[in-house]
């Protein structure tokens, strides 16, 4: 694998069971510290997280980061101090702009079953601004062997959005498919990392929660060698 290319295999993450929770830290996280895995440009953060029936993270602040928590299983509750109580399923995307500070909890809605979901932190590119919170419902087919925006800089745009020149892709791609994925921005990496199944990205083989940096590139080359799952993240490589 050559200089421009940087693979997390899944087995390599940080990983902690407190009971309540079940984590994996593709970064530097909590206990978990890698000088070599502390971010992929302003990717900070790609936790996998499972919270056990009823239980959940107490409220906590934050400042000057944007959060989005994308749930894969179960229901998500979410509490904050701008007002905001909402539920967050499978199939929703939530994002909060710290900014200048916010606290929050989140526990899993459910006293019969897991909650499971992805969190996922990118430092913003305006600091100490006013905070704030968004949720939508995301349309599955529009991923079906493609490549579905669910966040970018425009408010406008598909997805929801943040304060950071990123864009973030969901697929859901039968196995033989063949995609193409062009970066939005000059100077940009991309970070994929494979929710479920196997890829070929740029000839590399990427499996179930491997993730893949990739450097001075203007283009992408996916090819699922199985029924897959991926979650691109188009990010500045400067901070």
């Amino acid at each position: 694998m050559n200089e421009n290319y940087i693979l997390h295999k899944a087995g390599d993450r940080g990983h902690a069971d407190h009971g309540w929770l079940n984590t994996y830290h593709t970064f530097s996280f909590a206990d978990f510290y890698d000088p070599e895995r502390e971010n992929f440009g302003v990717l900070r953060v790609l936790n996998d997280d499972s919270v056990a029936p009823g239980m959940g993270f107490g409220t906590h602040p934050h400042s000057n980061m944007e959060i989005i928590s994308l749930p894969t299983y179960g229901d998500l509750e979410h509490r904050d101090s701008m007002g905001n109580v909402t539920v967050i399923r499978q199939g929703d995307i939530q994002v909060m702009s710290a900014g200048s500070g916010i606290t929050h909890s989140e526990y899993n809605k459910n006293k019969d079953k897991q909650v499971k979901f992805f969190q996922i932190w990118i430092f913003p590119n305006k600091r100490n601004v006013q905070p704030r919170y968004g949720q939508i419902t995301l349309d599955p087919s529009e991923r079906h062997n493609k490549l579905q925006q669910v966040v970018s800089p425009d408010p406008d745009g598909p997805g929801v959005w943040i304060h950071q020149d990123a864009w973030l892709h969901l697929g859901k791609l039968d196995r033989g498919t063949g995609i193409k994925y062009s970066l939005k921005r000059t100077g940009n990496g991309i970070y994929a990392f494979v929710i479920e199944g196997d890829l070929t990205i740029n000839g590399y083989k990427v499996n179930k929660r491997d993730g893949m940096g990739i450097v001075n590139t203007e283009n992408l080359e996916i090819v699922s060698d199985s029924n897959s799952e991926i979650l691109l993240m188009d990010v500045p490589m400067e901070l």
